[in-house]
C-alpha cells in the first residue's frame, strides 16, 4: 500500500500518461464487415463493463487525479462508452490509431508501431495533469502486453526524443482497494 500511496501523490501533481483497456465487453462480436459508428457490428460493453467504467472515472474523481482534457479514446463502441461513462460524453477525442493496436501483425507492422507508441508516451501532458487514453490490450509479449478489462498501465514521459518509462501496471481493484 505504501507504494500506491506514493504512486497516487505523483499522479496529483501530473505527468503521467494513464493507457488503460476499455472495460468488460462480451455483448455481440467483431464482425468482419466492422463498422466503428455502427455498434451492431462489434463487440459491446456488458452491465458489468458499465459497472467498471463508472467505477473507473469515480476513483479518478475520488483520489483527485487530474486528468487533461480530452481523453484519448479508440473508434470502437466499447472504448468510446467506456470513456463517456468515465469521463463524460463529449470530454474525449477519437484516434483510429488506437484501433490498430491489437492488431499488429507482421515484424514491419510491429517495428511502426512501437515507433508510434515511443514517440505518444514520450510527450508530456499539460502541465498538472495525467494523459488518459482508454484503447485496448495489445498482443501477449508486445508493446505493453496483456492489459485485463480497465487495468492501467502508469507511464512516466521522458520527454520528446528520450523515450518513456512503465512505472507501474494497475487492476481496477488496485485503485479502489
Amino acid at each position: 500500500m505504501n507504494d500506491f500511496s506514493s504512486l497516487l501523490e505523483e499522479l496529483r501533481s501530473g505527468g503521467y500518461v494513464l493507457y488503460a483497456r476499455h472495460a468488460e465487453a462480451t455483448v455481440g462480436e467483431d464482425q468482419p464487415n466492422l463498422n466503428y459508428y455502427d455498434c451492431s457490428t462489434q463487440r459491446n460493453l456488458s452491465k458489468t463493463g458499465r459497472e467498471q467504467a463508472i467505477a473507473y472515472g469515480k476513483v479518478f474523481r475520488s483520489l483527485a487525479i487530474p486528468v487533461e482534457h480530452p481523453v484519448y479514446t479508440s473508434p470502437f463502441c466499447r472504448t468510446r462508452e467506456t470513456t463517456a461513462l468515465a469521463f463524460g460524453e463529449g470530454n474525449y477525442f477519437v484516434s483510429p490509431f488506437w484501433a490498430s493496436v491489437f492488431q499488429v501483425g507482421n515484424h514491419q507492422q510491429q517495428q511502426m508501431m512501437l515507433y508510434s507508441l515511443n514517440s505518444i508516451f514520450e510527450q508530456q501532458p499539460q502541465p498538472g495533469t495525467n494523459r488518459v487514453i482508454i484503447a485496448h490490450s495489445f498482443p501477449e509479449g508486445f508493446a505493453l502486453g496483456f492489459i485485463p478489462n480497465m487495468g492501467t498501465v502508469v507511464i512516466r514521459p521522458l520527454g520528446q526524443g528520450n523515450g518513456f518509462e512503465v512505472v507501474d501496471q494497475l487492476t481496477l481493484e488496485d485503485w479502489t482497494n
